[in-house]
């Protein structure tokens, strides 16, 4: 994902724009600002770029999650359905709210397996968030399918697959909800800072107020506004949205020169007997910020992972024993290790993971690896990567 690698002029003349104001903070200061919103310019070029009526900028893709989850009344003892391949913020998130993540097995997408969702749905299921993990997407369809049966929520968590679409509809805008993360290694980035967009007014006013403290933002006056609800922090602030101006205007060009630099691997790694590529649905179109594959066996995909890191094949991950995304190693949910005292009904409604089978998703993670696309590579440089991979590869 690639950005920290593209920061250059286009970020820091928006950057100056907001220092020669001399406003850092998103709201208020109306007469000091020079004409500089560089927040609601952000959004303005979200909505337009992902065909969605509403956008909220926040603090971080987790802020995100949070945000839109608090946003569609998620709360105490509600159950968010999510897969067992994610980073760990898409539970804490529904956590955060004592709500209670319920995870389901993935399949060859390494998304969300459909079946897996139907069978996890009970009475306190009110959202299934398919995560859209390495830059591709789940059979967004068939889930839309199963929660309109069930009258759920379909938030999408696509903090790293900006740039895709689903049906000729961009990834995050498909379900009820969607999230963006624009931290340091995002495919593009604020420094840090997240989205919630949607094409439900309610959820937006809800996710505008709730990102400020409750706030209504209702006339200019900061100090007169409003409290309908309790809300907390989750601003950006104008700098980090500055940064995410001249980002987004680039996001095609990342993901045409992402998609370029995938075909080389991917034509050469078609050499390897026994490799197959991730599946991708049909209506799908990835961001091409990885390349997942996997080897015949558990086996081969570690020795694999071993070999390409000892020569010097950097940035191909091995999730399978990764602490941050893959279930088998978050000691902490799975043993509900927390600072303080997690409700009753969380405690009560999470899994016991010691008994819990998770086999299906042991089967794709065990046998797959994930290949991170940087634009930094030049072309001469991708090819000889994806020759050295194939050479790797094949004395396995």
């Amino acid at each position: 994902m690639p950005g920290f690698e593209k920061f250059g002029e286009l970020e820091k003349r928006e950057v100056q724009q907001v220092l020669d104001s001399g406003v850092l903070m998103r709201y208020g200061f109306d007469g000091m600002r020079n004409g500089q919103w560089k927040s609601k310019e952000l959004e303005a070029k979200l909505c337009k770029r992902m065909q969605v009526s509403h956008a909220q900028l926040v603090s971080s893709g987790t802020a995100a999650i949070t945000v839109a989850l608090a946003s569609a009344g998620v709360g105490a003892g509600d159950e968010v359905i999510l897969p067992t391949f994610t980073f760990v913020a898409s539970f804490e998130a529904v956590l955060a709210l004592g709500a209670v993540p319920i995870l389901v097995d993935i399949d060859d997408t390494l998304t969300l397996c459909p079946q897996a969702v139907e069978k996890a749905i009970g009475p306190k299921t009110k959202v299934v968030m398919p995560v859209h993990m390495c830059g591709s997407m789940a059979d967004l369809a068939r889930l839309k399918a199963i929660c309109k049966t069930h009258n759920l929520l379909l938030l999408e968590d696509a903090c790293q697959a900006i740039g895709g679409s689903f049906d000729g509809i961009p990834l995050g805008a498909y379900g009820d909800l969607g999230c963006f993360s624009f931290d340091f290694v995002k495919t593009i980035t604020c420094g840090e800072g997240g989205a919630v967009i949607t094409n439900n007014a309610s959820y937006y006013t809800h996710a505008d107020h709730f990102s400020d403290h409750g706030h209504d933002h209702v006339g200019n006056d900061r100090g007169a506004e409003s409290h309908p609800f309790l809300g907390y922090n989750y601003r950006i602030s104008e700098l980090n949205a500055a940064v995410g101006v001249a980002q987004i205007d680039r996001l095609d060009n990342f993901v045409a020169t992402q998609k370029e630099r995938y075909a080389i691997l991917e034509n050469a790694l078609m050499e390897v007997d026994g490799l197959k590529l991730r599946s991708i649905p049909e209506k799908g179109s990835q961001n091409y910020s990885f390349l997942s594959f996997f080897m015949p066996n558990t086996d081969l995909a570690q020795k694999a992972s071993i070999a390409l890191k000892e020569a010097g094949i950097d940035a191909c991950f091995y999730w399978y024993d990764n602490n941050w995304h893959y279930y088998r190693k978050w000691e902490h949910l799975q043993h509900k290790k927390s600072l303080g005292k997690l409700p009753q009904e969380v405690l009560a409604g999470l899994q016991d993971f010691s008994q819990t089978d998770f086999s299906q998703s042991d089967h794709w993670m065990g046998r797959n690896i994930s290949c991170l696309i940087k634009l930094g590579w030049s072309i001469e440089e991708t090819q000889e990567r994806a020759n050295k991979m194939v050479e790797i590869l094949k004395r396995l």
